[in-house]
């Protein structure tokens, strides 16, 4: 009889600690849409925002990797994830996306726009049109058609949008002219979109963070120096890491406690994006 009693209790307290976790999360219930969310700074993304309860949407190109994050993400946090292979610089393919998403979901609290391909490493003038047009189209137009399409249950959420710049465009970073421009471009969007969906309770806010991606591989094995002048240059000498130091401000940015912020780009870059 005891041992039962025993083994009742500690279910009992069992289950009131789950609740309690439960509760304590920022995001319970939310919806995420993360672009590039299979990989990366993406997955650490979807990561931290499955953490704090949100169910999320991750697109990408490539669907085998999709659904490993999707299995583990689930496996790991507990929460829905749809995952959608699509390409942002195709119009229709976003539009797909959002309505697979209220068709699933019912809504969207968040939108985050961080997937983005580049020629990396390219001074400007060995630049194409064809080499722009991949930065512009699968940044720039890419979350102009995702804001667009998610803006009308945005504003019945009165969620947000994050979208990802880079300090390649705030410091002028030698061969990313074209990824800068795109960047810099979202950033410029987003200032405007915060103006015009302030009223409606919409927040857009920009987050220029400093990790170790695919594109970053590709402008160290170019600029060996210029790389290694670029960490000594960071107050934390490291670089990010995409769950913990970029993905947690994303989740801050995206919940309650964030509520009177908009219109702002946030430089997670170890300290090395210090400006007056």
């Amino acid at each position: 009889m005891a041992r039962m009693l025993r083994t009742r209790a500690k279910e009992y307290i069992d289950y009131i600690l789950t609740k309690i976790c439960y509760t304590m999360k920022r995001l319970n219930g939310n919806v995420t849409l993360i672009t590039g969310g299979g990989k990366g700074i993406g997955y650490g993304l979807a990561e931290a925002f499955a953490e704090q309860g949100s169910n999320l949407v991750i697109t990408g190109r490539t669907e085998s990797r999709l659904l490993a994050a999707k299995e583990k993400l689930e496996q790991k946090y507990g929460v829905e994830v749809l995952p959608i292979v699509a390409d942002g610089a195709n119009e229709e393919a976003i539009k797909v996306v959002v309505a697979k998403t209220i068709e699933k979901f019912g809504k969207l609290n968040t939108l985050v726009n961080n997937a983005q391909v580049s020629k990396s490493g390219t001074p400007l003038v060995e630049h194409t049109k064809e080499d722009f047009d991949l930065a512009i189209y699968s940044g720039l137009y890419a979350a102009f058609f995702y804001m667009r399409e998610c803006f009308p249950y945005l504003k019945q959420s009165k969620g947000s949008v994050i979208n990802f710049a880079s300090g390649a465009g705030l410091f002028g970073k030698l061969g990313q002219s074209s990824y800068a421009a795109a960047k810099e471009g979202i950033r410029g969007m987003s200032r405007v979109a915060a103006a015009e969906w302030g009223p409606d309770g919409v927040r857009v806010n920009v987050i220029c963070p400093l990790a170790m991606t695919e594109s970053l591989e590709q402008w160290k094995e170019n600029y060996p120096e210029l790389f290694q002048k670029t960490i000594q240059g960071i107050p934390l000498g490291r670089f990010a890491d995409p769950k913990q130091d970029i993905g947690r401000v994303a989740v801050f940015l995206a919940s309650e406690d964030a509520s009177y912020v908009t219109g702002e780009t946030i430089t997670l870059q170890g300290g090395s994006g210090l400006r007056p």
